[in-house]
């Protein structure tokens, strides 16, 4: 699929997550609006990934460290024809399998690891990751972190341990929109500066804007062009990207749109494309 193509399905994925949260009465919309860019083009122009066999021993792998933000998952799992749009209509109604987290127990297709408890996504990439070095397969390993996660000790565990190991197979990407449930990231524990952090550790480190498909392609491009360190793209994205009510306010983290908003988000995501 070509990037201008792209724009179209990250549309239609945002609208989804809308549509979702709304009949769910409660979940995230902030920071699955500004992961999409970086998921979407993940699934349909880097990753081997068969919708039709997720189970493929030649697959790569995604990891969503930050679980809360499941709604980008499963909409783009939806454009890939895994899940059913009646079943996006179940989002955290009991007996689903689209869970307020991702839930492996479930057996939804793609969904390798439950996450939800944030700082440990990582950890588990890294750790398939050397598995497969050990194995001498060429799977590659992603993992998409919030920048407010980056305040975990294990996430800084991982991030030392992945270049000792020279896991070039493996991908962490910062979803850098400087919010998190409590406010700035940088008045609750700064992260920054986080690239030069992880570049400290050993890390090949690309910044890029998280919503400008273009460089997010790149980004990708290089990790698989580098060899004998893992990459870490920092993304640089807005939180409830998108919406304008929801842009770049904290309050968006895990809050629902009412009926009236809800029109409004599609209204612009729509316009959008014009």
């Amino acid at each position: 699929m070509e990037i201008s193509d792209l724009k179209i399905v990250s549309a239609n994925v945002r609208k989804d997550i809308i549509k979702m949260l709304e009949l769910a009465g409660s979940g995230h919309p902030g920071g699955s609006l500004s992961s999409v860019e970086l998921v979407v083009d993940l699934y349909f122009r880097h990753m081997k990934f068969n919708p039709k066999d997720t189970n493929d021993p030649n697959r790569d792998y995604f990891v969503l460290s930050k679980g809360h933000v499941c709604p980008v998952l499963y909409a783009v799992l939806a454009q890939l024809e895994c899940i059913t749009p009646d079943e996006l209509c179940t989002l955290r109604k009991a007996g689903s399998r689209l869970q307020g987290h991702p839930a492996k127990d479930k057996e939804l297709p793609g969904i390798e690891v439950s996450t939800g408890s944030l700082g440990y996504g990582l950890s588990i990439g890294a750790g398939i990751a050397a598995g497969m070095k050990q194995a001498k397969k060429d799977n590659r390993v992603y993992v998409l972190m919030g920048d407010g996660e980056q305040q975990e000790g294990s996430i800084w565990e991982a991030a030392m341990a992945a270049p000792q190991f020279k896991l070039d197979n493996l991908c962490a990407i910062v979803d850098n929109n400087g919010l998190q449930i409590d406010g700035a990231t940088k008045d609750v524990m700064n992260v920054e500066p986080l690239a030069d952090k992880y570049r400290a550790f050993g890390w090949n480190v690309i910044e890029i804007d998280g919503h400008n498909l273009s460089e997010v392609d790149k980004a990708y491009l290089q990790f698989k062009e580098t060899k004998g360190n893992p990459t870490a793209i920092i993304a640089k994205t807005i939180k409830g990207k998108g919406v304008s009510y929801m842009e770049n306010l904290a309050q968006w983290h895990g809050k629902v749109p009412s009926k009236e908003l809800v029109q409004k988000a599609l209204e612009e995501i729509d316009a959008s494309l014009k």
